[in-house]
């Protein structure tokens, strides 16, 4: 346990964000799972509208910390040519 006031605070802040943050990736791999279940499914007009939001969400993550910009981009690159192979 923590013994200076600011480590006790740092400690709360701490859970806080991790809290907020495993939210944040769970929504996330939540979205991704359904969006592939649609490309499984041959339902591209759904998928390409979820796309957009999951890339969207991937970008809010990105520029809050909660995950590294290339992972982001990595992901929504690899949707993205999962999306293109189904549709072509």
């Amino acid at each position: 346990m923590p013994i200076k006031h600011a480590a006790v605070k740092q400690l709360r802040k701490d859970r806080k964000r991790r809290q907020r943050n495993q939210a944040v990736r769970s929504e996330l791999r939540t979205l991704t799972k359904r969006l592939l279940s649609l490309l499984a499914a041959r339902k591209l007009d759904e998928a390409k509208t979820l796309i957009q939001m999951v890339a969207s969400k991937y970008d809010r993550a990105a520029s809050r910390g909660v995950v590294h910009r290339n992972t982001a981009a990595r992901s929504k690159s690899r949707l993205m040519r999962q999306l293109n192979r189904s549709a072509a």
